[in-house]
């Protein structure tokens, strides 16, 4: 009877051996997959756009010729946005962060609340950027400025934004904010200086996938009219402007062979922008991992 109970367990023992190893495969061979096709893609990006990258691309204005082409006015327009984008969407994020977790009683409206904003982060991009054209661009007058795309990525990105800053809020320990109360200090006290550091990590980290969602999206951009190609820089906020996945998608899209090239450097400075950013943002996400 023992053997018998023995044989049934070692069965059982290579039958679960045998179902990991099949998972562990499955798992490696999708990892595999995506790292292959992220090299393949970034090979012929590479090989296709670094003979065009030069000084005169970087300063150039858009043109009809494709060795002329440059990409001054997109990568300054993008930058122009970026700056609107950021502390819009992280304040307003953050803040609507704080008030669901910390002030916000537990009733069912703001469950519906919390809900509807996990929704729309799903909603595609083109919605937000019917709701920028509607509103920014109509109701309120802004035109095809920086500040009606930088509303509208705004909102585009907000929702990624509050529910990560909620979760990094809620891992932060009680026992944290109720020794804050126990030495005196306020709420607001206890927010500014225990939770919001504690929680800037997971923060950034979502703001930093948010944000680079909002410098390579284009479908908003066509929507609210953002012109392709412009031959002069922004100089304020209601100034039209053109900006990086504007100007590749205006390249990708000709059929002439030498504007994909010119369209593959154009990603290059795209992802270079992109890196920067994200590089920065993890930096001072480590910084205050390491002290909190």
């Amino acid at each position: 009877m023992r053997y018998m109970d023995d044989t049934v367990v070692m069965k059982r023992m290579t039958k679960r051996i045998t179902f990991n190893k099949v998972w562990k495969s499955f798992f490696f061979l999708a990892t595999t997959f995506a790292l292959v096709t992220l090299v393949i893609l970034l090979y012929r990006i590479v090989t296709q756009g670094v003979d065009y990258l030069s000084i005169d691309f970087l300063t150039n204005f858009a043109s009809r010729f494709a060795d002329k082409a440059g990409i001054k006015a997109a990568l300054i327009g993008s930058l122009w946005l970026m700056a609107v984008v950021a502390p819009v969407s992280i304040i307003l994020g953050v803040g609507t962060a704080i008030y669901l977790e910390e002030y916000a009683k537990k009733n069912r409206l703001n469950d519906f609340i919390r809900m509807n904003i996990s929704n729309l982060a799903g909603v595609p991009s083109i919605v937000f950027g019917l709701l920028g054209l509607t509103i920014f661009v109509r109701m309120l007058g802004l035109g095809k400025s920086v500040l009606a795309a930088g509303f509208t990525m705004s909102l585009l990105i907000l929702p990624v934004i509050i529910v990560a800053a909620q979760e990094a809020i809620r891992a932060v320990p009680n026992e944290q904010r109720e020794a804050s109360y126990g030495m005196g200090a306020t709420k607001w006290q206890t927010i500014v200086h225990v939770v919001l550091p504690a929680a800037i990590p997971g923060i950034l980290t979502g703001s930093i996938l948010a944000m680079s969602r909002a410098i390579g999206e284009t479908a908003p951009l066509v929507v609210i009219g953002i012109p392709v190609i412009l031959q002069f820089l922004p100089n304020g906020l209601l100034s039209q402007f053109t900006a990086l996945p504007m100007q590749i998608y205006d390249w990708a899209k000709r059929p002439q062979e030498a504007f994909q090239y010119v369209a593959s450097a154009g990603i290059l400075v795209l992802m270079t922008v992109l890196l920067l950013m994200n590089s920065i943002a993890i930096f001072i996400r480590n910084k205050f991992q390491k002290r909190y």
